[in-house]
């Protein structure tokens, strides 16, 4: 895929921007798909506005661990993937390939589960069937993907129309209560006090910073036929950072709007307790007052899985042939990814129902983020390594941030597994 996409000569700001523009929205649409829906879903309804800071501080890092992952794809002309199985022996690159293999299976799981849920909402196709249906999107994906990587872009970019339309309705006759929504963008205390608000704040997280978006975006990015000299590099950085902005605000947006409609909807309304996509649809029209929210909502999910299954081929293969340099068909890749999300969902479908499925959902993010220290600690250290960056190496306050995210992050998961062993060991 590298430089398909001429940029053009002497082109002014616009026109180069437009040229770039495409990438970011391939990444942000990881940030918004049910694995997020579910976790905001389940915050806002038991905590209300309060993780609203989490939404905030989450994208801020995404935007961080973006900017490392496009600059070292355009500097270098090596993805994330590829560098890793360059400067790592070959048990390191295994290990690290199979971890980002089950983010992806997670993240699948997700839009698995999200878009058998749509399904069932909308049409009333039952989930095992949903599920089964889900199976088929592959063929969509490689259609798109065979006419060439400016479609897949205008179809995700179509999606993600969809999606913020629906959500600004839902905004709008959802009536939040602004005052408090401006302070759940404050930091709070309570969030790792509280075992179960620490919990669904590392979900939030791991719904966000997906791991295998990095290695996707340090990738994608080298797309565009740009000069590969310095100051060919330097543009490259700008607008790619321009574009990335762009959409991770426009996924910041949505994500903060899932939470705050379920605050408004369901915190102290004598529905805290939902966690379930499922239950959130049937209540929203009544809650609200409004006929079409339900449905609105349900035609936002279906469009959120559909377009975030389209970056997790993408990222399969990338990571696939950068940590292994193993090539396989696209379509032999999707329908392995696809078959060990389906699997897992079909069987908490068929045993646990709606309820089980939408516990998985969840849970499923908390995987994402206990992944994140093995892509992000490679990613700042590559960017920091003037021997590999050159000059675009990242800078002291910028290795700082970057070590003090990692280290973030990496504590809050511990932090999380020993109050849950606390929990188990007090319990028994």
């Amino acid at each position: 895929m590298a430089g398909l996409i001429p940029i053009p000569e002497g082109a002014g700001s616009w026109r180069k921007f437009l040229a770039f523009f495409g990438p970011g929205l391939m990444v942000a649409v990881g940030y918004i798909d049910p694995g997020n829906w579910a976790t905001d879903l389940s915050a806002g309804a038991k905590y209300g506005y309060e993780l609203l800071f989490i939404i905030l501080a989450s994208n801020l890092f995404a935007l961080l661990f973006q900017y490392l992952a496009l600059k070292l794809g355009i500097v270098t002309g090596r993805d994330l993937a590829q560098a890793c199985g360059d400067r790592f022996s070959k048990p390191v690159s295994v290990a690290l390939w199979l971890l980002c293999e089950v983010a992806i299976i997670s993240c699948d799981l997700a839009e698995v589960i999200g878009s058998a849920i749509a399904l069932n909402l909308l049409f009333g196709i039952p989930l095992v069937a949903g599920i089964v249906i889900t199976g088929l999107d592959v063929f969509v994906v490689l259609a798109v993907q065979a006419k060439g990587f400016r479609y897949l872009e205008a179809l995700v970019a179509g999606l993600m129309f969809i999606i913020g339309a629906a959500f600004t309705y839902e905004i709008v006759v959802s009536h939040p209560v602004w005052g408090a929504v401006v302070r759940g963008f404050l930091p709070a205390t309570r969030t790792v006090v509280d075992t179960g608000m620490l919990y669904a704040a590392i979900g939030i997280i791991g719904a966000t910073i997906m791991p295998h978006n990095l290695y996707l975006h340090s990738s994608i990015v080298q797309t565009r036929a740009f000069s590969r000299d310095d100051k060919g590099k330097t543009m490259a950085v700008k607008y790619a950072t321009i574009d990335i902005v762009t959409a991770l605000t426009f996924a910041f947006f949505i994500n903060a709007a899932i939470l705050i409609l379920s605050a408004a909807a369901f915190h102290g309304t004598g529905h805290a307790g939902i966690a379930d996509i499922n239950d959130a649809y049937r209540l929203l029209a009544p809650t609200l007052g409004a006929p079409l929210a339900g449905v609105i909502f349900g035609v936002a999910l279906l469009a959120s899985g559909q377009s975030s299954t389209l970056t997790g081929t993408l990222a399969g293969q990338i990571v696939m042939e950068g940590f292994l340099n193993i090539r396989i068909r696209p379509w032999v890749r999707r329908v392995i990814t696809r078959m060990l999300a389906i699997i897992p969902a079909m069987g908490v479908a068929i045993v646990m129902g709606s309820r089980g499925v939408g516990q998985l959902l969840v849970f499923s993010q908390v995987i994402l983020s206990f992944q994140l220290a093995f892509a992000i600690v490679p990613l700042v250290w590559f960017t920091n390594d003037e021997r590999f960056m050159g000059r675009f190496a990242n800078r002291p306050w910028l290795r700082a941030v970057g070590w003090a995210g990692a280290a973030g992050i990496i504590g809050l998961n511990i932090f999380l597994i020993g109050q849950v062993v606390g929990l188990c060991i007090k319990r028994s």
